[in-house]
């Protein structure tokens, strides 16, 4: 048997695991997603579900500029953008003031989904911020957006 080096133990460098916040933020996000995959009917990603509810709000808007708006590179913007054209949920057309742009929005399909589920993804927030009281609620939101940089 050849002999490995053993590596170095939380006691040794001081780094415990289960104490990090990338750790804690994955197994809280998670969580929500589980939580939000049971919930949000049309088999909707969260990711996807946060640019038609951009979309829902803001109305048509640039693929550049409703990438930006929910914290997306360009790539991953043009493939959720794809698959939900796939799925007859949204739709591209020219900007009538900038023919060189293409504007995205809603289909009536995608209008009916998002209201639908925007009513179940208030349940999910609730239900996945359910174990802290109201007071603690507020500061970990507080808090996620300063770390996101808001």
């Amino acid at each position: 048997m050849e002999d490995t080096p053993k590596a170095r133990t939380s006691a040794e460098h001081g780094y415990v695991l289960d104490e990090q916040i990338g750790f804690l933020l994955r197994k809280a996000y998670q969580r929500n997603s589980n939580i939000f995959a049971e919930s949000v009917p049309g088999k909707l990603t969260p990711t996807q579900f946060s640019v038609m509810h951009r979309l829902a709000e803001d109305g048509p808007t640039s693929q550049n500029l409703l990438g930006r708006s929910v914290a997306m590179d360009g790539a991953t913007t043009k493939g959720v953008v794809d698959r939900l054209i796939a799925r007859g949920l949204l739709k591209t057309e020219a900007d009538p003031v900038d023919r060189r742009r293409h504007l995205v929005s809603l289909t009536a399909d995608g209008v009916a989904l998002i209201d639908a589920a925007v009513d179940a993804a208030i349940a999910v927030s609730a239900e996945t911020l359910s174990p802290l009281r109201e007071r603690e609620k507020e500061t970990l939101l507080r808090l996620l957006k300063k770390l996101g940089g808001e």
